[in-house]
């Protein structure tokens, strides 16, 4: 008979089960928590998008109710037909509309009379009134809020006539429309037109008269369930089962003001006893209240119950793997100490082995001898590879002083090497410890971790500054102890200078040395923050020199640089030390005045400017006299927001030249009249995407050494049935400031590279197609995914297709915005700087984003021939780009001299006028038939420099 042999379970593998066990418990609860927390964040992103759709179908509702009243702020007295021709599209592109009202203020002595009129349009019509789902005539009152024009007629017959203001709620509504100038919506009601009752609601505005007496007021009659059914019409959203909605037109959700529900909704699910144990915080539902029309609405989301199985695979999975691996370990561990007494034994016999290995040791410690020769060599080497480099080497003890600086550092830094020795860096620059970068430095060091590429200035021994970068590791000996730093340093003065006239290039007007607008931004911003502050006003002063072309055309353009550059000295002599005067462009200046506790601002300061300006000036042999006008904006005011400043600025400078210029004009919210060009540019821009306004027209990109087109620029234009080609100028800001750029955008990316890839196939060259690239998009967490979608769909060669984006997009964030132009670039595309030099402009930025071609934007390019300032800026801008390994395209070249200039100048290619306009695609592509090309610049042709 066979005896099991006993089993004991040693400690070590006890203590190994428990803790597993353990282990797989706290992991399930903390997975299950997890799977939890992601349930929870997955509904509220689709609670949140519901609430947003209800708040933007309601936004786009007040849109429409403000169109509609818009039709008798500007038109003056409407008649039924201009009433029924401006709301029938309207009630068409809106469905959840049930009718669009007029109502009229009549007197009760004009009862008779209006009520005629009404019989003229409806037989048996008289002013009635609903009370208790009763219609019937209206008792004699001293006047009545009739519905006077009704839209469509059709099915609501019985609201002709009605006395609006019998309703409580429609009074309310039009009373808070009256205080407030906005459109108000008014309480659920019932519809005299809905036999069976449904939550409706008026969207009502006021409408006045002469005088600004009240005569009436337009609502839009909305039925709720319907506008949400509209809203979420086509999404699929009312569909999910999963998801339950209701909707109330109040802050709390009342049954009285339930306007929609889905099946299911508002009802309490059983609780999930597994939640209730892991995440107690999980509840499943949402509720988000906000105001639209002057009313609080309430939106309710509640996820549908679900089964647990299916969630919480993950932890369930993750708990039998804990168990099933604890297992296994604990079998280990007892089999390990099964074995560790065997392996004891193993220890004695190896000892034995040891001591025969002491001898080999001696013959190891020989050959380390040798290894420490010939590192002393290699060292040896390095040291002379070091006195031949631009670098130094130099050494430091644990207390951070220098014992060694070898590689002709007196030579090369300017700084006899003896002043350094037994001193720290920052006793030898002792300003280090004050600055920022230098007191990280400092704590970077004692905490004895590596550093590279750390840049600061000092003055060498003949009291010039110079700019030195270093590299630096620290040493620690065999027992791991803090012996120094060794490392490497390069004088870097001449990049440093050169990034200063780069910035400073960037930062200010070339003419005038003024401020240019991106230095305006900046201070304009710190003045905003001072007024925040301080409760000061700040002044923006938009100045514009009158009859400048006169002096251009007359005189010549030296003769006006000449005036630009006076008046510019003028603006700053006729101000404050503190105040900022920029150079908008062209004859524009723009003037930032801050107030202070003993330094108002009056009109004065604007008329002193004024007079300032008017001086005569001396221009070669003549005498002559400009004057200026300027709009003034003030912050803050009525109507005038930080961001708005120079934008009202410049309409008052506008409003100040139409009234016969040499004057001064403050900003009035009436002088916005463009705002309504506005509204109806984003209204058609909505749809134009859709109705397949837009065209895309192409400008060749030529290759000045074979004088070959071998790329083209994408530019959009609207053709709008009413307005016509409608430019980018006009409607890409609108988009941009929309979001709308981005479907916008989508599109030309597609319909470009689609042209592109037809040109190609067509056999008519490898010619490269360039978009430009909106901040909009840019910022568009898609954008990546979208544009291997199109090289996709399209099967254009990456590197046929390039990408230009304005300095502006990335600067305000360089990290992630280096890392996603690296993912562009990993798709193959070429990327690109449009209107390189009139932005940011950053050399050490540059260097770090994977940009393929810089473009010189077309304000340098008009006056190289005349301008050497202009000239110097384009020279340095081709040269940098060569020395980065960067190509350079010169945009709007229109003269023979300037494209002679580029040329000698090393330029790679050009775009403008001088070779063609943009064309439409059927243009360009005839262009590429004909094989047409520049003129190749001969070697033995001068060159007109």
């Amino acid at each position: 008979m066979l005896r099991l042999r006993p089993f004991n379970l040693s400690f070590a593998a006890t203590l190994t089960l428990g803790s597993g066990l353990a282990a797989s418990a706290a992991l399930f609860v903390a997975a299950s928590h997890l799977e939890y927390d992601n349930q929870t964040l997955a509904f509220e992103q689709r609670a949140a998008q519901r609430v947003a759709m209800v708040r933007q179908g309601l936004n786009e509702a007040v849109e429409v109710a403000a169109v509609a009243n818009q039709l008798f702020a500007t038109a003056g007295p409407v008649t039924r037909a201009q009433f029924h021709d401006f709301t029938a599209p309207l009630l068409k592109r809106h469905p959840f509309i049930k009718a669009f009202n007029y109502h009229r203020v009549v007197a009760g002595g004009e009862r008779a009379a209006a009520e005629a009129e009404l019989q003229g349009l409806r037989a048996g019509t008289v002013i009635t009134e609903k009370h208790g789902g009763t219609q019937a005539p209206a008792p004699q009152r001293a006047s009545y809020s009739v519905v006077w024009y009704l839209e469509p007629m059709a099915g609501n017959e019985p609201a002709l006539g009605l006395n609006a203001s019998a309703h409580a709620e429609v009074t309310e509504a039009l009373a808070r429309a009256q205080a407030s100038g906005q459109v108000a919506a008014s309480d659920l009601l019932d519809l005299a037109q809905d036999s069976t009752p449904q939550a409706s609601f008026e969207l009502i505005m006021p409408v006045y008269g002469a005088g600004g007496k009240l005569v009436g007021d337009t609502a839009a009659v909305i039925r709720g369930r319907e506008l949400v059914r509209t809203i979420f019409d086509g999404t699929g959203l009312l569909e999910d089962q999963g998801i339950h909605l209701a909707v109330y037109a109040g802050s709390e959700p009342q049954a009285s003001r339930l306007m929609f529900a889905t099946a299911g909704a508002g009802a309490n699910a059983p609780r999930d006893r597994v939640a209730a144990w892991v995440a107690p915080d999980y509840t499943g539902r949402l509720e988000r209240s906000f105001s639209v029309a002057g009313r609080t609405w309430l939106v309710q989301v509640a996820a549908a119950p679900r089964a647990f199985l299916p969630d919480h695979l993950g932890s369930l999975t993750m708990l039998v793997g804990g168990i099933l691996f604890t297992l296994l370990v604990t079998a280990f561990v007892q089999t390990t100490a099964a074995r560790a007494r065997r392996v004891q034994q193993l220890v004695r016999e190896r000892t034995a082995d040891l001591k025969r290995s002491n001898l080999r040791l001696v013959e190891d410690v020989i050959a380390r001898r040798r290894t420490e020769k010939a590192l002393q060599e290699s060292e040896q080497r390095f040291r002379q590879l070091v006195a031949m480099s631009s670098d130094w080497y130099w050494e430091q003890d644990k207390d951070f002083r220098f014992t060694s600086i070898t590689g002709d550092f007196a030579g090369k830094a300017g700084i006899a090497a003896e002043r350094l020795f037994g001193k720290t860096r920052w006793e030898c620059v002792p300003d280090l410890e004050d600055l920022p970068g230098g007191r990280e430095h400092i704590a970077c060091l004692h905490a004895h971790q590596p550093f590279q590429e750390f840049e600061y200035q000092a003055e060498d021994d003949q009291g010039a500054t110079r700019w030195f970068s270093i590299n630096g590791t620290p040493l620690f000996d065999d027992t791991g102890a803090f012996i120094g730093y060794r490392g490497t340093g390069s004088d870097i003065t001449a990049r440093k200078l050169t990034e200063q006239r780069v910035y400073h290039v960037a930062q200010h007007d070339v003419l005038t040395g003024l401020p240019n607008r991106s230095l305006l931004q900046d201070r304009l911003g710190q003045a905003v923050a001072y007024a925040t502050r301080s409760g000061f006003p700040v002044w923006v002063m938009m100045i514009d020199l009158d009859r400048f072309k006169y002096v251009n055309d007359s005189m010549g353009h030296k003769a006006g640089d000449v005036l630009l550059v006076t008046v510019a000295a003028r603006l700053r002599s006729s101000l404050r030390d503190s105040d900022t005067v920029a150079r908008l462009s062209g004859d524009e200046f723009v003037v930032i005045l801050s107030e202070h506790a003993n330094e108002p601002l009056t009109r004065d300061i604007v008329q002193r400017v004024m007079d300032a300006v008017a001086r005569p000036v001396m221009l070669g042999t003549k005498e002559f006299m400009v004057t200026c006008s300027i709009g003034v904006a003030v912050y803050p005011s009525e109507g005038t927001s930080a961001d708005s400043l120079i934008e009202h600025a410049d309409i008052a400078m506008y409003s100040a030249k139409k009234q016969g210029r040499n004057n001064f004009q403050f900003y009035t919210p009436a002088m916005n009249e463009e705002s309504l060009e506005r509204v109806r540019i984003e209204s058609a821009l909505r749809n134009a995407l859709e109705r397949d306004e837009f065209v895309l027209f192409y400008q060749p990109q030529v290759d000045l050494a074979t004088g070959h087109i071998v790329g083209m620029e994408a530019l959009i234009r609207w053709n709008h049935p009413e307005l016509g080609m409608v430019p980018p100028n006009r409607f890409v800001p609108v988009a941009e400031e929309t979001g709308m750029i981005v479907p916008i955008g989508a599109w030309v990316m597609r319909t470009a590279a689609a042209q592109a890839k037809a040109w190609q196939d067509a056999g008519l060259g490898q010619v490269r197609v360039a978009v430009n690239l909106s901040a909009r998009q840019f910022g568009d967490p898609d954008l990546i995914s979208g544009i291997e979608a199109v090289l996709a769909d399209t099967r254009l060669p990456a590197d046929s297709f390039e990408l230009e984006l304005t300095e502006s997009l990335f600067m305000s964030d360089v990290t992630p915005a280096v890392d996603l132009l690296h993912r562009m670039k990993a798709l193959g595309v070429n990327l690109s700087i449009d209107d390189f030099g009139t932005g940011y402009s950053s050399l050490s930025y540059l260097s770090r984003f994977p940009i393929d071609v810089l473009k010189i934007d077309r304000s340098f390019v008009n006056d190289i021939t005349d301008d050497a300032n202009d000239a110097a800026i384009v020279s340095s801008i081709i040269a940098l780009a060569h020395n980065l390994k960067l190509s350079v395209i010169a945009e709007g070249v229109e003269t023979a001299e300037q494209l002679d200039y580029l040329r000698s100048q090393g330029c790679d290619e050009m775009q403008g006028y001088y070779f063609s306009r943009p064309l439409p695609a059927a243009d360009f592509e005839k262009l590429l038939r004909e094989r047409r090309c520049l003129p190749v610049l001969q070697l033995d042709e001068p060159l007109a420099i």
